[in-house]
């Protein structure tokens, strides 16, 4: 069984509240099909989940939520699942990485990736990302990319969800990926509760915790998006 200390840990529900992707697009894109033999994995899957051998029902790990932003940003662009697929396995032996999307050399060289997958698959869905710079530019964007830190292996190592903030983190290393405080390691969940406890007053939350308002006020705010996404989703 794989070891699950440092890996994060999300169900779909979730994973869909934190990157605002529906929840059916990453059941399907991670699960559908015919099952493998003792996994909830599907033969469609893009790729096979991390925690696919770990014996936990159909959640991701922390990679895999990064990962899926990224399918969802192809697909909005109208690329197919079939090159999707082809390109992950493409770029997954040309950088040496588990997860390629976000592995930061897709970004400058992502395009060689597509254009060696229209060559196998012929699929038409490509055809301007591969010849044109800026259709690429929009879909593998800066943005994607962003709040995301690295380790010394290259891979994603923790993500800061609010752009251009770092009072709020997942990091798999801590509770298991939830979204916590970066300075303090405390729940946003926990610090959400206690705040509808305490009659919404960012004061009583913040003098029990003993953290700052600002940090008070940016967890709550972070988990109302949260649940804002849980009920489009």
């Amino acid at each position: 069984m794989k070891e699950l200390i440092g890996v994060g840990i999300y169900s779909i529900p979730e994973a869909a509240a934190l990157t605002g992707i529906e929840s059916r697009k990453i059941r399907r894109w991670l699960f559908d099909g015919p099952k493998q033999p003792g996994t909830l994995v599907g033969a469609n899957a893009l790729w096979t989940p991390e925690l696919a051998d770990a014996d936990v029902g159909d959640n991701i790990s922390f990679h895999d939520l990064l990962e899926v932003r990224f399918v969802d940003a192809f697909r909005q662009h109208g690329v197919s699942l079939q090159s999707i697929r082809a390109a992950a396995a493409h770029a997954k032996e040309f950088f040496a990485s588990p997860y390629p999307f976000t592995c930061q050399k897709f970004l400058t060289d992502g395009r060689s990736i597509f254009a060696d997958t229209l060559e196998e698959t012929g699929d038409e869905s490509l055809m301007d990302l591969v010849k044109k710079q800026y259709v690429f530019k929009q879909i593998v964007s800066h943005s994607l990319y962003a709040g995301i830190e690295y380790n010394d292996n290259q891979l994603a190592a923790r993500w800061f969800p609010i752009p251009r903030s770092r009072k709020v983190v997942l990091d798999p290393s801590r509770a298991f990926g939830k979204p916590i405080l970066h300075d303090y390691g405390i729940t946003t969940e926990a610090l959400y509760s206690s705040w509808q406890a305490e009659d919404s007053s960012i004061k009583r939350v913040s003098d029990l915790f003993e953290i700052p308002k600002d940090l008070v006020e940016a967890a709550i705010n972070f988990e109302q998006r949260i649940a804002a996404n849980e009920v489009l989703h």
